[in-house]
């Protein structure tokens, strides 16, 4: 789905108003499964997630950790739904398509090996006993399959909490308050420019994140003309961060998040690059995405990924890293 533009903190308060009662009931439902007991794993478990629905930079943030771990002699796997695919696992990612993992698993399936699991702890007993040494959930702040050693939550410095309120009257998956509880700390992307990250700066230890262009990306689409497309849940972010390289955009398509493109959208988006003489240029996420016909492949073959990578504060690094070793004890 697209995110609604009532969701905003400026979006219009007439739809949240009207749709509160649900909001307050999908709230209630979230914290009554918060409360419920996990499976304690054999290895440490770190839980990434957000307070919202849509992107946060959740994958960018679990892949950085991933290799600073991995820098530290940890044998990190990831452990994730595969939202979006149709395998509900446990299964390792090995080779299969978007459309079988989802997107996001492909992504992660690169850095560091990748179980994908609509159980938890099911994928976590699978990782284990292909040699994991820790466990890193990705997007699973609300899931309370398994004990969680420490859990992160990602926020995005420009969209925040949004209008503040529940599913579907607004992006929170359940009050942020009460979410809090659940939350060792919290890394804020980007500027906060909500004041998100200041709300809750005395509650929980809050970390700046940094999310950057891959220096060789910039360079290539400096000056150039291009044509954006993606399937985000923010898809302000990817278009800030595409502006970001100086590009000449001459045109942006959003898609609804984790969209699935068929042949007609793939061609139409490479018969409009033709015709404006432009670069097509779109996210990892979406990448991944473009395959399964010759009009996908296409697009995929011509399409440059807008790279972008995060960069954790060491202090995020060192708790984690501390609590790693305080659950082997």
């Amino acid at each position: 789905m697209k995110t609604p533009t009532f969701w905003r903190r400026d979006g219009s308060r007439l739809p949240a108003f009207l749709l509160s009662p649900l909001g307050w009931l999908y709230g209630r439902i979230t914290l009554h499964r918060l409360g419920r007991p996990g499976w304690r794993a054999p290895v440490p478990v770190i839980a990434i997630g957000n307070f919202t629905a849509g992107g946060a930079g959740k994958t960018p943030t679990a892949i950085a950790l991933v290799q600073a771990l991995v820098a530290r002699g940890e044998t990190p796997f990831f452990i994730t739904r595969g939202y979006g695919g149709r395998e509900a696992g446990p299964l390792r990612v090995e080779g299969q398509s978007a459309v079988a993992v989802g997107d996001e698993a492909l992504l992660l399936a690169r850095v560091a090996p990748t179980i994908v699991a609509r159980d938890r702890a099911a994928g976590a007993r699978l990782a284990a006993a292909q040699g994991a040494s820790c466990l890193i959930l990705d997007d699973a702040l609300q899931n309370p399959a398994l004990t969680k050693d420490l859990t992160l939550a990602v926020v995005d410095g420009t969209f925040g909490f949004g209008n503040g309120a529940c599913i579907p009257a607004g992006p929170l998956r359940a009050p942020v308050g009460a979410q809090l509880l659940h939350v060792d700390h919290v890394l804020r992307v980007g500027a906060d420019e909500t004041g998100a990250g200041h709300a809750i700066a005395g509650l929980k230890p809050v970390h700046a994140g940094v999310l950057t262009v891959e220096r060789g990306t910039t360079e290539r689409l400096r000056d150039q003309p291009v044509i954006g497309f993606c399937g985000l849940g923010l898809p302000e972010k990817f278009e800030a961060t595409l502006r970001g390289t100086r590009a000449r955009i001459l045109v942006l398509h959003r898609f609804a998040d984790h969209h699935i493109f068929d042949d007609r959208e793939a061609q139409a988006l490479l018969e409009e690059a033709a015709r404006l003489g432009a670069r097509l240029v779109t996210t990892a996420k979406d990448h991944v995405r473009l395959a399964g016909s010759p009009a996908l492949e296409a697009l995929g073959a011509k399409a440059e990924v807008l790279n972008v990578t995060m960069t954790l504060p060491p202090a995020l690094i060192e708790a984690v890293m501390a609590v790693i070793a305080a659950a082997r004890r």
